[in-house]
């Protein structure tokens, strides 16, 4: 009897064993599976080990097969955001859309291309028009890339800077995944420091969560340059077969030490002090300096209802006819405190008498002081709690011809809070509390691999903003010549915008405005001509602007009657000889009306560098130059108590070549860089070294950085 139960029991073991490889891949072939397992592959839907490919990680044998216990094989990402190219990679990234129920991938900064730019304004394009010392405001050079905030206006100097409820990246790792960075420059006494923490890790392939941290700052190479930047994300993600959910925490802490600029571009052009610190600046014994606050939450939550029956052979529902519906929360605050005392600037050769000799002459930073006459400290505040909700249909397949109909509405709650003549003597805020309602809606789709389009608009029908209307459209063209890829892209996009509650009501110590302004609306055409393999791209932008706003030459809110059309070219071009690369942006810009728009003719950034292995699949090196310039020309002023740009007419800078000498490693994991800023200071060029009007960028410094990744 017992010797008929053991052999029962061990023939239904040896059942259930040879069942095994049938349950845990019930959506592959055999077929597929002995490539997979021949290719040292455990799960094919789940990707390949981080350490088995690439240049990053180290080649290591695959272990051999364990003949006497099966691995327990995980559940694979089955969401209906990432197709099988992306599921396959070991490490990725995204950002979440705010009003539509779609992903942006990402790439990881794991590599060694453009590792040596370490301030932020200068990662895209041609660059940015920057105050100098890291940390500090900035503006894109290229107008059409220019960010224009609808809320808390004060903050869009620091877009470079900043987590936003746009930019908030989520990650997808098969191992815990941890990077660390830290950068250093300058003397002790001058110090700039950048310090940058990412931790990433999946509880379950679909289930992960991800912190980032960035601390940023300088004691400043002149005087009262001082800055304090924090960054952290903190964010939670669930990509699941049906459900999804996207949830990030928020804060941003920035504090900068305001200067005024130069007392005159003879301090920089036609004088050398022993050290930066001893150039005179305007606001120098002023102590003003401003602090801003950021809080932000969002959750944004989606379930997918497949229309068809979902078999075990569907590994997701992205090519199922369904219905998504979905819920968007958000909560974002802002404050800013700008404070100085009352002090004047003595500018050494401010005029000449009748023998031509300089006299100096005293002038006050601000012309007026409503509040205080000694001192200031103005404070505002500004939240916005929003609500979306939104439905999105699937016809056929995410990636058909109609691949997704989207609508929604939305509703947001604004409170706005700053002192106001009656209220300042007692320390009490007036609140105006301000409700929007808008709908929107979007179609795209895709027709095989040759075409993508689509096309959005979004309408304020009543409340705050009432009548504002954004409408857009895209199209792209992609074929292949002797394997090749070509793209061909189109977009436009026409929007009719209120201005900002900060445009039309303002009261502080300096500038005082309550005016009604009239809607601006912004009309633009882009086309874009792409060849990856060749590193080439090339493009064209139109932009018509009507009763464009706008800080005037006096740094007050104004607005321009009429219309101003801005239009501009942009061409990029790597080349390689072998190890050499020459890399090229260009970009050309005309403006109808240089006092509304103002921008150069002509900007460039170009590198030039040679890369090698030093150790083949061990240690990979680059060395070269980095170049930054553009035409001369009325560049932005800018404004400490407004924390703005605005349209100055008096000073022309430009003409100068900002060159940065350079060298970049990659040794395994972790990535170097050596670099000496500003090279050429006092070599070559005219000496003046502006990208903001009276504002000088660093003199010559040498820098020395870290990242090291660590995958397990």
């Amino acid at each position: 009897m017992r010797k008929t139960s053991t052999i029962i029991f061990r023939l239904l073991l040896w059942g259930l064993l040879a069942a095994l490889p049938q349950v845990a891949f019930p959506q592959l072939d055999a077929k597929t599976l002995m490539q997979a397992q021949r290719n040292g592959i455990n799960n094919p839907l789940y990707g390949n080990n981080p350490y088995e490919n690439g240049e990053d990680e180290e080649n290591l044998p695959p272990n051999p097969a364990d003949t006497a216990k099966e691995k327990r094989i995980r559940k694979p990402l089955e969401s209906y955001f990432f197709n099988d190219s992306i599921r396959a990679l070991n490490n990725f990234l995204w950002t979440i859309s705010r009003d539509y129920n779609r992903v942006k991938i990402e790439p990881l900064d794991t590599t060694l291309q453009d590792w040596r730019i370490d301030y932020p304004f200068y990662r895209k394009g041609v660059g940015d028009i920057a105050l100098g010392p890291l940390g500090q405001a900035s503006m894109p050079t290229d107008y059409f890339e220019r960010p224009r905030y609808e809320n808390f206006s004060f903050s869009q100097a620091y877009d470079a800077y900043t987590y936003n409820l746009e930019n908030v990246p989520f990650y997808n790792v098969k191992k815990p995944y941890l990077q660390m960075t830290y950068l250093e420059s300058g003397q002790k006494k001058f110090r700039e420091e950048q310090f940058g923490l990412t931790v990433a890790h999946n509880i379950s392939p679909s289930t992960g969560f991800n912190i980032n941290y960035k601390a940023r700052g300088t004691r400043g190479q002149y005087d009262r340059s001082r800055t304090k930047n924090h960054n952290l994300e903190v964010a939670f993600s669930h990509t699941g077969k049906r459900y999804s959910i996207h949830a990030a925490y928020i804060n941003n802490h920035i504090e900068q030490e305001e200067n005024g600029g130069v007392v005159g571009e003879w301090a920089i052009v036609d004088t050398t002090f022993e050290m930066p610190s001893g150039v005179p600046m305007r606001l120098a014994s002023a102590e003003a300096e401003n602090i801003f606050r950021n809080n932000a939450f969002f959750v944004e939550q989606s379930y997918g209802i497949p229309l068809l029956p979902v078999t075990e052979s569907d590994f997701s529902i992205a090519h199922l006819p369904a219905v998504y519906i979905g819920h968007t929360f958000e909560y974002n605050s802002w404050s800013k405190i700008y404070s100085d005392i009352r002090s004047t600037y003595v500018d050494d050769r401010g005029s000449r008498d009748e023998n031509g000799n300089f006299v100096p002459t005293e002038h006050s930073f601000y012309k007026n002081w409503y509040i205080n006459p000694l001192q200031s400290r103005d404070s505002i505040y500004e939240r916005i709690i929003s609500n979306r909700f939104f439905v999105q249909a699937q016809p056929w397949n995410r990636n058909g011809v109609v691949g997704t109909l989207n609508g929604g509405v939305g509703l947001d709650l604004h409170t706005y809070s700053q002192f106001a003549m009656d209220t300042y003597l007692t320390g009490e805020y007036r609140k105006t509390k301000k409700t929007g309602f808008y709908v929107y809606g979007s179609i795209d789709g895709k027709i095989r691999r040759y075409v993508d389009w689509g096309a959005d608009f979004r309408l304020y029908p009543s409340g705050y903003r009432s009548g504002d209307l954004s409408v857009g459209a895209n199209l792209a063209l992609s074929a292949k010549v002797k394997g090749h890829p070509l793209i061909l892209e189109g977009r436009f996009r026409m929007e009719r915008r209120s201005p900002s509650f900060w445009d039309e009501n303002l009261f502080s110590n300096h500038f005082v405005w309550f005016t009604p302004l009239s809607k601006e609306t912004d009309t633009r055409f882009e086309v874009t001509f792409r060849v990856p393999d060749y590193a080439l791209e090339v493009g064209a932008k139109q932009g018509v602007v009507t009763d464009k706003i706008y800080y005037g030459a006096d740094a007050l809110i104004t607005q321009a009657p009429g219309a101003v059309s801005l239009t501009s070219v942009y061409a990029r071009k790597d080349f390689r000889i072998g190890g050499l690369h020459l890399d090229h942006r260009v970009l050309l810009q005309w403006s109808s009306d240089q006092e509304v728009i103002p921008v150069p003719l002509a900007s460039a950034f170009l590198s030039y560098y040679y890369e090698f292995w030093v150790v083949r699949n061990v240690l990979r090196l680059q060395i070269g130059a980095d170049c930054r310039y553009n035409t001369n020309y009325y560049s932005p002023g800018y404004n400490p108590a407004l924390s703005a740009f605005y349209n100055q007419r008096e000073v022309r800078t430009g003409n100068y070549p900002y060159t940065d000498l350079f060298v970049t490693g990659k040794w395994k994991r972790m990535r170097i860089f050596l670099k000496y800023q500003h090279i050429n200071k006092g070599l070559w060029g005219n000496g003046e070294y502006f990208s903001t009007a009276r504002y000088p960028l660093n003199p010559g410094m040498f820098k020395i950085g870290l990242s090291w990744g660590f995958y397990d």
